[in-house]
């Protein structure tokens, strides 16, 4: 009650009421949205044009029309033939889009012409002004200009169409040709000429083509001949040096093999037994992995069935954390013994390569040695030679001449055997005239070949033989029992003699 008293009892209060239930009503009865597509034309108290937008339109005293903005298609024909710049009578088929105007001043005059009217209205007014100029058109062009541009002939309706659509608010959006045709078969022809032409042009084409082709062909098919041959030559050439370089990347092979299988035939079963013991270890190590593994799962078992005695929801948790603990814990477990594994691939291959280090130390130690032992020889028997000639020319300086003298006398009947060897091959003699004298000379050329030689000894070393013969030597003396002395008459000849007997006798 007191509300209303102070409502009533306030004159100024009750007209702001007033007013504000007012503003509600008109919001709500007048508020206006506007479609992209349409325009809501206001009048009344104001003149307001809406595209798109919210407005208010106050109930009673202002009035709304609707204007469609969306794209018309009209069919635009000349129904009778229409004759060209070049007097042929032809009929034309068109498809043009057209719209009003989106500007305020084409809003302005499509607002005037076509408000509240329909699309089939708005399509024949402007149907009727296409033709109009389409028929302008088709009288001011060439038949063949417009068959072979109908772009230009498209836009020169759209231009001359343009002013008298925009008088209504309109505007041509897009203007298609789809067919000229004529009674008389002209365009007909037209393409037959065309088709002559364009032939003939093809043809001409193809012939040079075909001549360029054969060109070009002949051109590359030298060149693919020369460039075969040189690749031939290039090929021969690389495989004959690949040989050689295979022969002598084959020969320093064989050379390395043969020096590296040496070596490694000695440390091939240490190897091998440091790999089997490796690889033996590491089954155990995951086997001893597996057992644990096992024994853990043996154990998450049965904790997981004395939940279930006791409380079934725990047990169900209890066991899921179980299993995630265990399938965790495996994992774990496998990732360490193929760690583990690893480990001892990664060590029998550290082996294999320490084994490796030491046959090639081995194999190096080797031919040090060999080379040291084959040095030490060289050296050892050097010494010898040089100590067997210190001994021999020390050996020679106590010879004395007596000595000399035995050792070319112990040797005079090798020598007298091999000058008297050419006659023990005569089998006879046969003597003309009855003369012995050939006998003699036969028989005597021995003795005189042996004094040549004790001259020639006695002119290149010095030593006479005659005269250590005659001075008397220990053999000549007592084993041989020949005195040889100047008194006596016995010449070098004589013991030349006696050489040469005891040789033939020998």
């Amino acid at each position: 009650m007191g509300f209303l008293e102070a409502i009533f009892g306030n004159p100024g209060g009750l007209m702001g009421i007033i007013l504000v239930v007012l503003a509600i009503v008109v919001i709500s009865t007048g508020y206006l949205k506007a479609p992209p597509d349409t325009a809501y034309i206001i009048s009344g108290l104001r003149r307001k044009t809406v595209i798109g937008k919210a407005s208010i339109k106050i109930p009673f005293l202002e009035r709304l029309d609707k204007l469609s903005l969306r794209l018309i298609a009209i069919d635009v024909r000349s129904n009778n033939a229409v004759p060209t710049a070049d007097y042929i009578n032809i009929q034309v088929d068109a498809v043009v889009n057209i719209k009003i105007g989106s500007e305020p001043e084409m809003l302005e005059r499509a607002a005037q012409n076509f408000l509240n009217q329909d699309t089939t209205y708005i399509a024949n007014i402007a149907r009727e002004v296409l033709e109009g100029n389409m028929r302008e058109i088709v009288g001011r062009m060439r038949l063949e200009e417009m068959v072979s541009d109908r772009q230009k002939f498209a836009e020169l309706v759209k231009e001359n169409s343009a002013p008298d659509l925009a008088a209504m608010g309109l505007d041509v959006v897009s203007f298609n040709v789809q067919n000229f045709s004529d009674t008389n078969g002209v365009i007909d022809d037209l393409g037959i000429d065309n088709i002559a032409q364009i032939k003939k042009k093809a043809a001409i084409a193809k012939a040079e083509a075909d001549k360029e082709i054969a060109v070009a062909k002949a051109a590359a098919d030298k060149q693919a001949n020369d460039a075969r041959v040189n690749a031939e030559r290039e090929i021969a050439k690389k495989n004959n040096e690949l040989s050689l370089q295979k022969s002598e990347l084959k020969r320093i092979e064989d050379t390395k093999r043969a020096e590296a299988d040496a070596a490694y035939s000695i440390q091939e079963q240490e190897q091998r037994k440091s790999i089997e013991i490796a690889t033996a270890d590491a089954s155990i190590a995951k086997q001893e992995k597996e057992v644990v593994i096992k024994q853990r799962e043996a154990e998450v078992r049965e904790m997981a069935l004395d939940a279930e005695i006791r409380k079934q929801a725990e047990a169900e948790r209890f066991a899921r954390e179980q299993q995630a603990e265990a399938e965790r814990f495996e994992r774990q477990k496998q990732a360490e013994a193929e760690k583990f594994e690893t480990q001892m691939k990664a060590e029998a291959m550290k082996a294999t390569a320490e084994a490796e280090k030491f046959a090639k130390e081995q194999e190096a130690e080797g031919i040090r040695m060999v080379g040291a032992a084959e040095a030490e020889a060289i050296r050892a028997k050097g010494l010898a030679e040089a100590e067997a000639m210190e001994k021999r020319a020390i050996a020679y300086q106590k010879y004395n001449s007596a000595a000399m003298a035995e050792m070319l006398i112990g040797v005079l009947p090798e020598i007298a055997g091999k000058i008297a060897e050419p006659l023990s091959q005569i089998d006879k003699i046969t003597i003309i005239g009855g003369d012995a004298s050939g006998v003699e000379s036969v028989s005597s050329n021995v003795p005189a070949v042996m004094a040549k030689l004790f001259e020639s000894m006695k002119e290149t070393v010095g030593i006479d033989l005659a005269e250590i013969v005659k001075a008397g030597t220990y053999d000549a003396k007592v084993n041989r029992n020949i005195a040889i002395s100047s008194h006596d008459g016995v010449t070098n000849a004589d013991a030349v003699d006696i050489a040469v007997s005891e040789a033939l006798d020998n």
